[in-house]
């Protein structure tokens, strides 16, 4: 069955890249990935959709993400989650992010917004006694985990290249660097695509979580106009949790544009 914290890492994390500007997703568009654990095909399913709603400065990008187990895995892991991220169109930063999440009788959730003036992120918990904690804002602006696998679509990182990135899992940040480690044709129910493998490495500090234990995660791009992420896994030593995309939805309008990107903090390398 799939492990609480494989789904917890997709669903929980939060994810900060040197490349400000970049939304993952544009109105009306929606991905729907095929989630399997080890040997468990098809062990669930996650929903990712965008849409345009009014905010107090402006239009934001609202973009859900539900996550649910389903058939056999289902039975012996019963699980749902759903997560909201809310996105100022006319910056490109993330306002806030909120999750619940339900496994048999556990209920969770949590939100988190966003001060740029301030540096400071806005924590509450779920408890009835839990107070709302700030926490430091490193550099770089942050989007959740599945957001930012989706937001590598935009770097358009080169062979050998890398790219610096920020990670908060609950109140914790991780420091990580994501490399383009090479190319692989991907099958999907969507057809068969050329991509660029990315994987992000925690190198910066010493390892923590999943790093020191050995996990690793990975995003194929697909390589075409569209750029989608048509595969993301995460592996631990008692397995492998893979999504593959099996279907998509275009926008409803052409993306907006967004201000100029900052330049990555690092070129690309020279090794292969």
């Amino acid at each position: 069955m799939i492990p609480r914290h494989f789904i917890l890492l997709m669903l929980g994390s939060l994810f900060a890249s040197n490349d400000l500007s970049a939304i993952p997703l544009s109105a009306g568009e929606r991905l729907t990935y095929r989630v399997s654990w080890a040997i468990v095909s098809g062990a669930g399913e996650i929903k990712i959709s965008a849409q345009e709603e009014p905010g107090p400065d402006g239009p934001r990008l609202a973009v859900t993400t539900v996550t649910a187990t389903r058939y056999l895995a289902r039975l012996l892991l019963p699980f749902d989650a759903q997560a909201k991220s809310l996105f100022d169109l006319k910056t490109g930063r993330l306002v806030s992010q909120e999750e619940t999440s339900d496994q048999r009788r556990k209920h969770s959730a949590h939100r988190i917004s966003f001060d740029y003036q301030s540096r400071l992120a806005t924590y509450v918990g779920s408890k009835s006694d839990d107070q709302p904690r700030q926490i430091p804002i490193p550099e770089g602006d942050p989007t959740d985990l599945i957001m930012g696998l989706l937001q590598t679509r935009a770097w358009n990182l080169k062979a050998g290249g890398k790219q610096d990135a920020l990670v908060l899992f609950a109140d914790e940040f991780y420091e990580l660097t994501i490399y383009h480690t090479g190319t692989e044709e991907v099958r999907t129910p969507l057809g068969t695509f050329q991509t660029s493998v990315l994987e992000p490495r925690m190198e910066k500090t010493p390892p923590k979580g999943m790093f020191k234990r050995g996990g690793t995660v990975r995003v194929w791009i697909a390589q075409d106009e569209r750029h989608l992420p048509v595969r993301f896994e995460v592996e631990f030593k008692i397995g492998t949790g893979t999504a593959t995309l099996e279907a998509y939805v275009p926008p409803t309008a052409p993306a907006r544009p967004t201000p100029p990107a900052a330049p990555p903090s690092h070129a690309p390398d020279s090794r292969p």
